[in-house]
């Protein structure tokens, strides 16, 4: 093959190089949204918890009913009050920023005496990007957990 043919070559496949890169658009890089504050609420029937996160992906959150909360990443026991327990699960979220500093200004572990059954709530997790929250209940009974978005918020309701 002739000099020219194959500088003809080369700049055709990287003009055609070029052209395919500008027209697959960049891959949007999914944030993880971040713990900003813990409210609660005492409402007819049921008590809420919410967590406020920041902007990101939306949440996919579960529990489980346990008999003993578990830290993550150290696997200790935390040591909660109540009688029955809630492991709230949010894949994809955490409690701090990419530099490691916490985004949740409040206490890791709190009473909440002006609810009905729920008694404690606690921050038992936040290891890569899996937030975890454990509840101490007085009774064994429905839980709902949902998320709302515009802010992103993950609800748990416990009802009485």
């Amino acid at each position: 093959m002739s000099r020219p043919v194959r500088g003809a070559l080369l700049a055709v496949t990287l003009m055609l190089a070029g052209t395919l890169a500008a027209a697959v658009p960049a891959q949007a890089v999914s944030s993880v949204p971040t713990l900003t504050a813990i409210r609660t609420g005492n409402n007819p029937g049921f008590d809420r918890i919410v967590l406020d996160l920041g902007p990101g992906g939306r949440p996919t959150p579960s529990y489980q009913l346990v008999d003993e909360l578990i830290a993550d990443p150290s696997t200790e026991i935390v040591w909660l009050t109540g009688e029955y327990f809630i492991n709230v699960t949010v894949p994809f979220a955490a409690a701090h920023d990419d530099s490691g500093n916490p985004t949740y200004p409040g206490p890791n572990k709190f009473r909440t005496r002006n609810l009905g059954n729920v008694m404690a709530v606690a921050v038992i997790g936040d290891f890569e990007s899996q937030l975890l929250v454990g509840l101490g209940v007085r009774s064994r009974t429905t839980v709902n957990v949902f998320t709302l978005t515009a802010p992103n918020r993950v609800v748990i309701d416990v009802a009485h």
